[in-house]
């Protein structure tokens, strides 16, 4: 696989592997591998999501989440939203 960064990041890049006695390669390999992991999860729930949705199973409407989320950090929280029969 050949992968082309721009020269900001390879010259970051390489400083990095000096300077924690690792190669490029590696540093490259754990980035992308944590990449992998972290899209991945969030690709695997968001189809869970919307198979949900598609099943007709309730759900909790944005506007409900959005005004909960509003709230946080006020004297006023909102009780966490449930979903709508």
């Amino acid at each position: 696989m050949t992968v082309r960064l721009p020269s900001e990041v390879g010259e970051k890049l390489e400083a990095l592997a000096r300077g924690t006695k690792r190669s490029k390669a590696y540093l490259a390999g754990e980035a992308i591998a944590a990449f992998v992991e972290r899209n991945g999860w969030q690709v695997a729930r968001i189809k869970a999501a919307l198979e949900d949705a598609r099943s007709g199973r309730p759900g909790v409407p944005h506007e409900a989440v959005e005004k909960w989320m509003d709230s946080w950090d006020t004297d006023h929280e909102l009780p966490r939203p449930t979903p709508e029969s």
